[in-house]
């Protein structure tokens, strides 16, 4: 979580390419090139800024699309909800950071960006930058979001500055009036944590249309209906059985069968499957348009 930040970063660039350097409780970290032709590298001259990591972790919880979701207990913002994240450590690259706040928040293990979530991971990718310079107001915070998704997922534990953490629904949390809970007053996300979920709820809607990725959403072993429950949370649509039963079973490498069957929804027993080797699907699932 957020809480005092343990390293700056200072990035520019010149005649001899970028430049990186750290600075953090009056330490400062050069390149073996600093110094070129007589002329060494002034870090007071680029004012540090710090670099962090903002998670939109996604799941499907009662048919609804939900993002973890953490209460501030310390300015700014406090009180407010916010998306979970945390500054970048002075010893990690950023896949590291994202990779430890997510286990910090949620218990869940990254895996690779190109593979299912399976054995109690999470399907980890980077999402875009936001650099605004007013996003923060202690001083200048570039964040570096990324996109979590995974199976139905516990109660979540609060960590570091966040008094409260729960699942709560996309659609809410991006209400125009805010976001509010147990008679709380609304108000929007704290920092620009609406627009980098609103990007992260596109991403996702988008990829499940040409990729396996939904899949991520389910348990290792899964049903076609709670597949396409999924599809209905993550688009917000109201999908035909019958037809989007035929389109992913007939999907090359979409889904394999693993023979067995479960009536955990309820009525006759449900074939059950797993992913499939393919990451890329032919033809996609089209969005319907709303």
């Amino acid at each position: 979580m957020r809480g005092r930040p343990e390293a700056a970063v200072t990035l520019l660039s010149d005649h001899r390419g970028p430049v990186r350097c750290a600075a953090g409780e009056g330490s400062v970290y050069r390149q073996a090139d600093d110094y070129d032709h007589g002329m060494p590298y002034d870090p007071s001259a680029f004012p540090p800024f710090a670099v962090t990591v903002d998670l939109v972790v996604l799941t499907v919880r009662r048919h609804a699309l939900c993002a973890l979701a953490v209460r501030r207990g310390e300015p700014p913002f406090q009180g407010r909800w916010a998306l979970p994240g945390g500054f970048v450590r002075a010893d990690e690259d950023l896949s590291q950071a994202a990779a430890r706040e997510l286990a910090e928040e949620t218990g869940l293990r990254a895996h690779d960006p190109d593979a299912p979530a399976q054995d109690n991971g999470a399907h980890l990718e980077q999402l875009a930058t936001y650099g605004d310079p007013k996003r923060d107001p202690r001083m200048r915070v570039v964040s570096v979001a990324h996109l979590a998704l995974a199976p139905d997922l516990p109660a979540p534990r609060a960590g570091g500055d966040a008094n409260s953490a729960r699942w709560a629904p996309v659609e809410e949390l991006l209400r125009q009036g805010g976001y509010g809970r147990d008679g709380e007053q609304a108000a929007p996300l704290a920092f620009d944590h609406a627009q980098i979920l609103s990007d992260g709820v596109e991403r996702a809607r988008s990829k499940i249309e040409y990729s396996s990725l939904a899949t991520a959403f389910c348990p290792t072993e899964f049903t076609v209906g709670e597949l396409r429950r999924v599809y209905e949370a993550v688009w917000g649509v109201a999908l035909d059985p019958r037809n989007f039963h035929r389109k992913v079973t007939g999907t090359p490498g979409f889904l394999v069968p693993t023979g067995g069957t479960t009536t955990r929804q309820g009525g006759r027993p449900a074939q059950l499957f797993r992913a499939g080797g393919a990451t890329l699907l032919n033809p996609p699932m089209l969005r319907p348009e709303v």
